[in-house]
Protein backbone atom coordinates (compact mmCIF):
# COMPACT_ATOMS: atom_id res chain seq x y z
CA UNK A 1 0.00 0.00 0.00
CA UNK A 2 1.17 3.56 -0.68
CA UNK A 3 -1.07 5.13 1.96
CA UNK A 4 0.88 7.61 4.06
CA UNK A 5 4.07 7.24 2.00
CA UNK A 6 5.56 10.61 1.06
CA UNK A 7 8.66 11.31 -0.98
CA UNK A 8 10.45 14.49 -1.90
CA UNK A 9 10.43 15.27 -5.63
CA UNK A 10 12.03 18.50 -6.75
CA UNK A 11 10.95 21.19 -4.33
CA UNK A 12 7.68 19.62 -3.18
CA UNK A 13 6.56 16.63 -1.14
CA UNK A 14 4.13 14.31 -2.91
CA UNK A 15 2.21 11.18 -2.09
CA UNK A 16 3.95 8.22 -3.74
CA UNK A 17 1.67 6.79 -6.41
CA UNK A 18 1.94 3.23 -7.78
CA UNK A 19 4.13 4.29 -10.73
CA UNK A 20 6.66 5.96 -8.42
CA UNK A 21 6.64 3.02 -6.00
CA UNK A 22 7.35 0.66 -8.91
CA UNK A 23 10.20 2.89 -10.07
CA UNK A 24 11.67 2.97 -6.59
CA UNK A 25 11.50 -0.83 -6.41
CA UNK A 26 13.30 -1.13 -9.76
CA UNK A 27 15.98 1.31 -8.60
CA UNK A 28 16.66 -0.89 -5.56
CA UNK A 29 17.46 -3.88 -7.79
CA UNK A 30 19.23 -1.58 -10.29
CA UNK A 31 17.08 -2.38 -13.34
CA UNK A 32 15.06 -0.05 -15.52
CA UNK A 33 11.58 -0.88 -16.77
CA UNK A 34 12.76 -1.29 -20.34
CA UNK A 35 15.47 -3.78 -19.29
CA UNK A 36 12.91 -6.26 -18.01
CA UNK A 37 12.48 -9.48 -20.04
CA UNK A 38 9.20 -10.20 -21.83
CA UNK A 39 8.74 -13.90 -21.19
CA UNK A 40 5.51 -13.80 -23.27
CA UNK A 41 7.57 -12.90 -26.34
CA UNK A 42 10.30 -14.60 -28.37
CA UNK A 43 13.10 -13.56 -30.70
CA UNK A 44 10.69 -14.06 -33.60
CA UNK A 45 8.65 -11.10 -32.32
CA UNK A 46 11.50 -8.76 -33.28
CA UNK A 47 11.63 -7.31 -36.78
CA UNK A 48 15.14 -8.35 -37.81
CA UNK A 49 14.79 -6.70 -41.23
CA UNK A 50 14.13 -3.40 -39.46
CA UNK A 51 17.08 -3.99 -37.12
CA UNK A 52 19.41 -4.77 -40.03
CA UNK A 53 18.28 -1.75 -42.08
CA UNK A 54 18.53 0.59 -39.11
CA UNK A 55 22.12 -0.29 -38.27
CA UNK A 56 23.16 -0.66 -41.90
CA UNK A 57 22.11 2.98 -42.46
CA UNK A 58 24.88 4.08 -40.08
CA UNK A 59 27.32 1.42 -41.35
CA UNK A 60 27.32 -0.65 -38.18
CA UNK A 61 27.30 -4.41 -38.01
CA UNK A 62 24.58 -6.03 -35.92
CA UNK A 63 24.14 -9.60 -34.75
CA UNK A 64 22.54 -11.50 -31.90
CA UNK A 65 25.55 -11.03 -29.66
CA UNK A 66 25.41 -7.26 -30.16
CA UNK A 67 21.65 -7.22 -29.51
CA UNK A 68 22.34 -8.93 -26.19
CA UNK A 69 25.10 -6.49 -25.29
CA UNK A 70 22.84 -3.46 -25.84
CA UNK A 71 19.92 -5.08 -24.00
CA UNK A 72 17.52 -5.67 -26.89
CA UNK A 73 17.67 -9.39 -26.11
CA UNK A 74 17.90 -10.57 -22.49
CA UNK A 75 18.00 -13.99 -20.80
CA UNK A 76 14.81 -15.48 -19.38
CA UNK A 77 14.33 -19.11 -18.25
CA UNK A 78 17.28 -20.48 -20.26
CA UNK A 79 16.32 -18.64 -23.46
CA UNK A 80 16.79 -15.23 -25.00
CA UNK A 81 13.71 -13.01 -25.24
CA UNK A 82 13.15 -9.36 -26.13
CA UNK A 83 13.41 -6.85 -23.34
CA UNK A 84 10.61 -4.31 -22.95
CA UNK A 85 12.86 -1.74 -24.62
CA UNK A 86 13.79 -4.18 -27.38
CA UNK A 87 10.14 -4.71 -28.26
CA UNK A 88 9.39 -0.96 -28.07
CA UNK A 89 12.27 -0.27 -30.49
CA UNK A 90 12.17 -3.21 -32.89
CA UNK A 91 9.07 -5.28 -32.10
CA UNK A 92 6.62 -6.43 -34.75
CA UNK A 93 3.39 -4.46 -34.62
CA UNK A 94 1.17 -7.41 -33.66
CA UNK A 95 3.18 -8.16 -30.53
CA UNK A 96 3.71 -4.50 -29.64
CA UNK A 97 -0.03 -3.89 -29.78
CA UNK A 98 -0.60 -6.76 -27.34
CA UNK A 99 2.19 -6.26 -24.80
CA UNK A 100 3.00 -2.52 -24.97
CA UNK A 101 -0.01 -0.88 -26.69
CA UNK A 102 0.71 2.60 -25.32
CA UNK A 103 4.34 2.82 -26.47
CA UNK A 104 3.51 5.02 -29.44
CA UNK A 105 3.27 8.61 -30.60
CA UNK A 106 0.02 10.42 -31.39
CA UNK A 107 -0.02 13.69 -33.32
CA UNK A 108 -2.85 16.20 -33.77
CA UNK A 109 -3.33 19.61 -35.37
CA UNK A 110 -6.11 21.62 -33.76
CA UNK A 111 -8.04 24.46 -35.37
CA UNK A 112 -7.73 26.93 -32.50
CA UNK A 113 -5.86 27.32 -29.23
CA UNK A 114 -7.58 24.40 -27.46
CA UNK A 115 -8.55 20.81 -28.25
CA UNK A 116 -12.15 21.55 -29.23
CA UNK A 117 -11.77 20.84 -32.95
CA UNK A 118 -9.18 18.64 -34.69
CA UNK A 119 -8.00 19.59 -38.16
CA UNK A 120 -5.54 16.75 -38.77
CA UNK A 121 -4.37 13.73 -36.77
CA UNK A 122 -1.84 10.96 -37.19
CA UNK A 123 -0.77 8.00 -35.09
CA UNK A 124 2.66 6.57 -35.80
CA UNK A 125 2.08 2.95 -36.75
CA UNK A 126 5.73 1.97 -36.55
CA UNK A 127 8.08 1.85 -33.58
CA UNK A 128 9.31 4.90 -31.70
CA UNK A 129 12.41 4.91 -33.94
CA UNK A 130 10.21 5.56 -36.96
CA UNK A 131 8.59 8.42 -35.05
CA UNK A 132 11.90 10.31 -35.19
CA UNK A 133 11.35 10.81 -38.95
CA UNK A 134 7.55 10.72 -39.18
CA UNK A 135 6.67 13.31 -36.50
CA UNK A 136 8.69 16.14 -38.14
CA UNK A 137 6.91 15.41 -41.45
CA UNK A 138 3.55 15.82 -39.72
CA UNK A 139 4.70 19.07 -38.09
CA UNK A 140 6.00 20.54 -41.36
CA UNK A 141 2.73 19.59 -43.09
CA UNK A 142 0.70 21.40 -40.45
CA UNK A 143 2.71 24.55 -39.79
CA UNK A 144 3.51 27.75 -41.64
CA UNK A 145 6.51 29.06 -43.51
CA UNK A 146 7.50 32.74 -43.63
CA UNK A 147 10.02 34.44 -45.88
CA UNK A 148 12.74 36.96 -45.13
CA UNK A 149 14.70 38.82 -47.81
CA UNK A 150 18.37 39.26 -46.98
CA UNK A 151 20.99 40.32 -49.48
CA UNK A 152 18.61 39.75 -52.39
CA UNK A 153 18.09 36.08 -51.44
CA UNK A 154 14.99 34.80 -49.69
CA UNK A 155 15.40 32.86 -46.47
CA UNK A 156 12.55 30.57 -45.46
CA UNK A 157 11.66 30.65 -41.78
CA UNK A 158 9.67 27.78 -40.34
CA UNK A 159 7.04 28.48 -37.74
CA UNK A 160 8.83 26.32 -35.17
CA UNK A 161 12.53 25.39 -34.73
CA UNK A 162 12.88 22.04 -36.49
CA UNK A 163 16.20 21.05 -34.88
CA UNK A 164 15.04 21.95 -31.36
CA UNK A 165 11.76 20.09 -31.83
CA UNK A 166 13.61 16.99 -33.01
CA UNK A 167 15.78 17.17 -29.90
CA UNK A 168 12.71 17.53 -27.66
CA UNK A 169 11.04 14.61 -29.44
CA UNK A 170 14.08 12.39 -28.91
CA UNK A 171 14.16 13.40 -25.23
CA UNK A 172 10.48 12.45 -24.93
CA UNK A 173 11.01 9.08 -26.65
CA UNK A 174 14.05 8.20 -24.54
CA UNK A 175 12.74 9.42 -21.17
CA UNK A 176 9.04 8.52 -21.35
CA UNK A 177 7.73 6.24 -18.61
CA UNK A 178 6.37 3.37 -20.70
CA UNK A 179 5.17 1.56 -17.58
CA UNK A 180 2.25 4.00 -17.24
CA UNK A 181 -0.77 2.37 -18.86
CA UNK A 182 -3.07 4.43 -21.04
CA UNK A 183 -0.57 7.23 -21.65
CA UNK A 184 1.26 7.83 -24.93
CA UNK A 185 3.65 10.49 -26.19
CA UNK A 186 1.62 13.33 -27.69
CA UNK A 187 2.50 16.03 -30.19
CA UNK A 188 -0.17 18.75 -30.30
CA UNK A 189 -0.13 21.71 -32.69
CA UNK A 190 -2.37 24.64 -31.83
CA UNK A 191 -2.79 27.97 -33.58
CA UNK A 192 -0.45 29.67 -31.10
CA UNK A 193 1.91 26.92 -29.89
CA UNK A 194 3.27 23.39 -30.28
CA UNK A 195 3.43 20.92 -27.38
CA UNK A 196 5.37 17.69 -26.95
CA UNK A 197 4.28 15.72 -23.90
CA UNK A 198 5.51 12.39 -22.57
CA UNK A 199 4.26 10.27 -19.68
CA UNK A 200 6.52 10.17 -16.66
CA UNK A 201 7.57 12.79 -14.12
CA UNK A 202 11.24 13.38 -13.37
CA UNK A 203 12.89 10.30 -11.83
CA UNK A 204 12.99 10.01 -8.05
CA UNK A 205 15.43 12.49 -6.54
CA UNK A 206 15.88 14.35 -9.84
CA UNK A 207 14.93 18.04 -10.07
CA UNK A 208 14.25 20.52 -12.84
CA UNK A 209 17.48 22.33 -11.88
CA UNK A 210 19.36 19.05 -12.45
CA UNK A 211 17.75 18.78 -15.87
CA UNK A 212 18.76 22.32 -16.85
CA UNK A 213 22.30 21.75 -15.57
CA UNK A 214 22.74 18.79 -17.91
CA UNK A 215 22.81 16.14 -15.20
CA UNK A 216 21.69 12.86 -16.71
CA UNK A 217 19.37 10.31 -15.11
CA UNK A 218 18.45 7.62 -17.61
CA UNK A 219 14.99 6.11 -17.12
CA UNK A 220 15.16 3.71 -20.09
CA UNK A 221 18.64 2.26 -20.36
CA UNK A 222 17.99 0.05 -23.39
CA UNK A 223 16.27 2.77 -25.40
CA UNK A 224 18.91 5.35 -24.45
CA UNK A 225 21.73 2.94 -25.39
CA UNK A 226 20.22 2.18 -28.80
CA UNK A 227 19.56 5.86 -29.55
CA UNK A 228 23.19 6.58 -28.61
CA UNK A 229 24.45 3.72 -30.80
CA UNK A 230 22.38 5.08 -33.70
CA UNK A 231 23.83 8.59 -33.13
CA UNK A 232 20.41 10.02 -32.41
CA UNK A 233 21.74 11.24 -29.07
CA UNK A 234 25.06 13.08 -29.10
CA UNK A 235 25.61 13.23 -25.39
CA UNK A 236 23.43 12.22 -22.45
CA UNK A 237 22.05 15.15 -20.51
CA UNK A 238 22.81 17.80 -23.16
CA UNK A 239 19.31 17.94 -24.72
CA UNK A 240 18.00 20.92 -22.73
CA UNK A 241 20.97 23.14 -23.55
CA UNK A 242 20.84 22.29 -27.27
CA UNK A 243 17.12 23.08 -27.40
CA UNK A 244 17.56 26.46 -25.69
CA UNK A 245 20.67 27.41 -27.73
CA UNK A 246 19.02 26.46 -31.03
CA UNK A 247 16.00 28.62 -30.26
CA UNK A 248 18.12 31.60 -29.21
CA UNK A 249 20.46 31.40 -32.21
CA UNK A 250 17.53 31.34 -34.63
CA UNK A 251 15.45 34.00 -32.85
CA UNK A 252 12.69 31.69 -31.63
CA UNK A 253 11.01 32.32 -28.25
CA UNK A 254 12.44 30.22 -25.44
CA UNK A 255 10.34 27.05 -24.98
CA UNK A 256 8.58 26.31 -21.71
CA UNK A 257 9.26 23.09 -19.77
CA UNK A 258 6.70 21.86 -17.24
CA UNK A 259 6.13 18.87 -14.98
CA UNK A 260 2.38 18.28 -15.00
CA UNK A 261 1.28 15.49 -12.68
CA UNK A 262 2.79 12.35 -14.16
CA UNK A 263 3.87 14.00 -17.44
CA UNK A 264 6.57 16.29 -18.78
CA UNK A 265 5.60 18.88 -21.38
CA UNK A 266 7.69 21.21 -23.52
CA UNK A 267 5.88 24.05 -25.31
CA UNK A 268 7.31 25.83 -28.35
CA UNK A 269 6.07 29.19 -29.60
CA UNK A 270 6.06 30.49 -33.19
CA UNK A 271 8.83 32.58 -34.70
CA UNK A 272 7.85 36.24 -34.62
CA UNK A 273 7.78 36.47 -38.42
CA UNK A 274 5.43 33.52 -38.83
CA UNK A 275 3.31 34.78 -35.92
CA UNK A 276 2.97 38.09 -37.73
CA UNK A 277 1.95 36.29 -40.90
CA UNK A 278 -0.58 34.31 -38.87
CA UNK A 279 -2.22 37.50 -37.64
CA UNK A 280 -2.53 38.77 -41.19
CA UNK A 281 -3.85 35.56 -42.63
CA UNK A 282 -6.52 33.39 -41.00
CA UNK A 283 -6.46 29.60 -41.02
CA UNK A 284 -9.32 29.43 -43.52
CA UNK A 285 -7.18 31.35 -46.02
CA UNK A 286 -4.31 28.94 -45.48
CA UNK A 287 -6.59 26.10 -46.50
CA UNK A 288 -7.57 27.76 -49.79
CA UNK A 289 -4.82 26.01 -51.74
CA UNK A 290 -6.06 22.61 -50.60
CA UNK A 291 -9.68 23.59 -51.21
CA UNK A 292 -8.78 24.54 -54.79
CA UNK A 293 -7.14 21.15 -55.20
CA UNK A 294 -10.30 19.39 -54.00
CA UNK A 295 -12.46 21.42 -56.40
CA UNK A 296 -10.17 20.45 -59.29
CA UNK A 297 -11.16 16.80 -58.85
CA UNK A 298 -14.76 17.47 -59.92
CA UNK A 299 -15.98 17.41 -63.49
CA UNK A 300 -19.27 18.91 -64.62
CA UNK A 301 -22.25 16.98 -63.21
CA UNK A 302 -19.95 14.27 -61.85
CA UNK A 303 -20.71 13.28 -58.24
CA UNK A 304 -17.82 11.92 -56.20
CA UNK A 305 -17.97 9.77 -53.08
CA UNK A 306 -15.80 10.63 -50.10
CA UNK A 307 -13.47 7.67 -50.65
CA UNK A 308 -12.87 8.77 -54.26
CA UNK A 309 -11.84 12.24 -53.13
CA UNK A 310 -9.68 10.89 -50.32
CA UNK A 311 -7.85 8.56 -52.70
CA UNK A 312 -6.94 11.43 -55.05
CA UNK A 313 -5.71 14.07 -52.62
CA UNK A 314 -1.96 14.40 -52.27
CA UNK A 315 -0.05 14.92 -50.07
CA UNK A 316 -2.12 12.70 -47.81
CA UNK A 317 -4.17 14.26 -45.03
CA UNK A 318 -6.40 12.64 -42.44
CA UNK A 319 -10.00 11.76 -43.25
CA UNK A 320 -11.03 14.23 -40.57
CA UNK A 321 -9.14 17.03 -42.34
CA UNK A 322 -10.83 16.23 -45.67
CA UNK A 323 -14.27 16.26 -44.03
CA UNK A 324 -13.39 19.64 -42.52
CA UNK A 325 -12.42 20.99 -45.98
CA UNK A 326 -15.61 19.68 -47.60
CA UNK A 327 -17.72 21.24 -44.85
CA UNK A 328 -15.98 24.58 -45.45
CA UNK A 329 -16.56 24.36 -49.21
CA UNK A 330 -20.21 23.56 -48.55
CA UNK A 331 -20.56 26.61 -46.28
CA UNK A 332 -19.06 28.75 -49.05
CA UNK A 333 -21.61 27.35 -51.51
CA UNK A 334 -18.98 25.73 -53.72
CA UNK A 335 -20.05 22.10 -53.26
CA UNK A 336 -23.22 20.31 -52.23
CA UNK A 337 -23.82 16.90 -50.73
CA UNK A 338 -26.51 14.44 -51.76
CA UNK A 339 -27.72 11.27 -50.09
CA UNK A 340 -26.92 9.86 -46.67
CA UNK A 341 -24.56 7.36 -45.10
CA UNK A 342 -22.63 5.26 -47.59
CA UNK A 343 -24.70 6.67 -50.45
CA UNK A 344 -23.52 10.24 -49.71
CA UNK A 345 -21.83 11.95 -52.68
CA UNK A 346 -20.41 15.41 -53.32
CA UNK A 347 -20.92 17.63 -56.34
CA UNK A 348 -19.34 20.89 -57.45
CA UNK A 349 -21.88 23.71 -57.75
Amino acid sequence: STNGVYVRLGSTNRVAGPELVAELQRSVINISFDQQPLSEASKDDLDFDLISQTFKAIKKEINEEKLCSIGVLVPSANRKVPSVGGLILFGKKIKRDILIPFAKVRCARFVGNDKTEILDSYEIEGTILEAVDEVPKFIIRNTRLAGEIKEIRRKDIREYPVVAIREALINALVHADYSIGGASIQVAIFRDRLEIQNPGMFPFGFTFDDFKAGISRIRNRVIARVFYELRLMEQWGSGYKRIIETCRLNNYPEPKFEELGTSIRVTFYPHSKTALAMNKKKLSHELMKREKLILSFFRKNEPLAFHQLYKRIMPKISERALRYDLANLKKKGMVISKGKGRALVWEKV
